[in-house]
């Protein structure tokens, strides 16, 4: 087995990914903050997890896995030190000082980067024929973080589990809300492919012990051949995440969906609609009734919602994205217009109460 070193932009969604690869021996180092930084080397990170089967979840504790993990700051890392860097910040983070300076650092030292974020990259949309990438700048906090990037040293995983950090817990303690499974698509290398299809391995072979014998955890890495598999997060986020922006405030992701559940399948069958009209097959994507099914649990506003009746001066805006490259197909639709719609309006009147 070769033991990989491992970089991690983000210690909070990034911990479940930390703990999936410590399982394997590797080392893994969390980019954060600096008090963040010290509690995870001091205490390392705890994430809960739903077990089939079980009624409480199970808690897996870094100390007691196999790899090593450790922690700082941006400033304290070299990029050319680590086989993988995993960037798993939210989109407009990575143009704040310190974290650009890494992601540059990142880019230069031609390290194979997964994305793990629900905005892909603009490097690894330019991997897809036929798309004019230069449009789509006005979506990103900051278009030329990734000019640097060789596109084929850039892989795109969609970020499917919901997890999140717990009010009344520590900095160091993540509680994964929906199970589902990480998508990650190839790199154009074999070499880089077969490494991500290594670490999925170790991960589907994980066992932890429990008091009732030994127990799968859920949450796998599946690598995919299409450049289009994570992309099948684009519908969920146009008709869940996005439409917990209203004009009254911010409403749950089941509210979004469910309140109207033929707005929502319109709105899912577009967005397949324009991913179809990128390249993708009707395998890629994920069926309308699955992810109704699923947001039945999803009983909080979107992170992106929570952000942006939060004072936000920017957040993730896969909304607008999908709408320029839409407009590329002449593709509109009226719900979609409404949210970039509200959208903006809210992000602008938060830049302006902050200035």
């Amino acid at each position: 087995m070769t033991t990989r070193n491992i970089l991690i932009m983000g210690a909070s969604y990034g911990a479940l990914l930390a703990s999936k690869f410590l399982f394997g021996g590797h080392h893994v180092h969390l980019v954060c903050r600096d008090e963040t930084a010290a509690l995870i080397n001091a205490q390392g990170i705890r994430v809960r997890m739903p077990v089939k089967g079980r009624q409480q979840p199970v808690e897996v504790g870094s100390r007691g896995l196999p790899g090593r993990l450790t922690a700082s700051p941006p400033g304290e890392v070299v990029p050319r030190d680590y086989d993988l860097v995993c960037l798993a910040m939210q989109e407009p983070q990575y143009r704040s000082p310190g974290v650009r300076e890494l992601t540059e650092a990142v880019a230069k030292a031609k390290v194979p980067c997964m994305s793990v974020m629900n905005m892909p990259p603009s490097c690894y949309l330019k991997r897809i024929r036929g798309l004019n990438t230069h449009v789509l700048a006005s979506a990103y906090a900051d278009p030329t973080v990734w000019s640097a990037f060789d596109p084929d040293l850039v892989t795109l995983c969609s970020p499917d589990p919901q997890a999140g950090r717990l009010p009344n817990e520590p900095a160091n303690v993540l509680q994964l809300t929906l199970a589902t499974n990480f998508k990650a698509a190839r790199f154009t290398s074999d070499d880089h492919t077969a490494m991500l299809r290594r670490l999925a391995e170790e991960i589907e072979a994980i066992r932890w012990p429990t008091e009732a014998g030994e127990v799968e955890l859920p949450v796998k890495l599946k690598v995919h051949d299409s450049l289009f598999t994570p992309l099948a997060k684009w519908p969920m986020l146009l008709t869940g995440n996005y439409r917990c922006v209203t004009a009254n405030g911010a409403i749950a992701i089941r509210e979004a969906v469910h309140g109207d559940i033929v707005a929502s399948r319109r709105v899912y069958d577009f967005v397949c609609a324009v991913c179809t009209r990128l390249g993708a097959a009707a395998d890629d994507l994920v069926p309308f009734e699955k992810y109704a099914a699923a947001a039945e649990g999803l009983t909080r506003p979107s992170s992106a919602a929570r952000a942006v009746f939060s004072g936000a001066a920017h957040v993730e805006r896969a909304d607008r994205l999908v709408q320029i490259v839409a407009a590329q197909f002449g593709l509109r639709d009226p719900v979609v217009d409404e949210t970039v719609a509200l959208i903006n309006g809210r992000l602008a009147a938060n830049r302006q109460a902050a200035a």
